[in-house]
């Protein structure tokens, strides 16, 4: 029996995906195009739950969970007909909404089909970035997790 492969995994291994269907409808799930950074991060709130029942010893217990994740993406646009992918504009749209539709329902995968796939629904902070006169137009997206990170089956397994 031969000896698995096994290789080192890339930072281009996520792929994220947006919900483009209304609330309440069947989901529509389709590619943010152009992501060039991803950082996902889930940080647990740890307290302390010390007592003298544990002789000197620290006891803690995790009370709560929040989650963000943060992209820069490269903006794609159709200059013939005038517009930007439908994907993003959802996105900045809701950036300057409120209530229900300033939420993203958004997922992410191993785009590998590895087993790591996440998801929630997310605030999004859109910040174009600028640049010199040479730059590549970019925008820095921050998803503020708003309700649970939720571990799905990879849809891509």
């Amino acid at each position: 029996m031969a000896t698995p492969t096994e290789q080192t995994e890339l930072a281009r291994e996520w792929r994220l995906e947006i919900n483009m269907a209304a609330a309440g409808d069947t989901p529509d799930w389709q590619l943010c195009p152009g992501v060039r950074e991803f950082q996902p991060a889930s940080e647990p709130n740890i307290e302390d739950a010390s007592d003298y029942d544990g002789d000197g010893w620290a006891s803690n217990e995790k009370t709560g969970q929040s989650w963000e994740l943060s992209v820069t993406i490269r903006r794609k646009a159709n200059t013939e007909v005038k517009v930007y992918s439908p994907v993003h504009e959802k996105i900045r749209l809701a950036h300057f909404a409120y209530g229900a539709n300033n939420k993203v329902h958004l997922r992410y995968m191993n785009r590998n089909g590895l087993p790591e796939a996440y998801e929630g629904r997310a605030i999004p902070n859109w910040q174009p970035q600028g640049g010199e006169y040479t730059a590549l137009g970019e925008t820095e997206i921050t998803f503020t997790g708003d309700g649970p990170l939720t571990p799905i089956t990879n849809p891509l397994a």
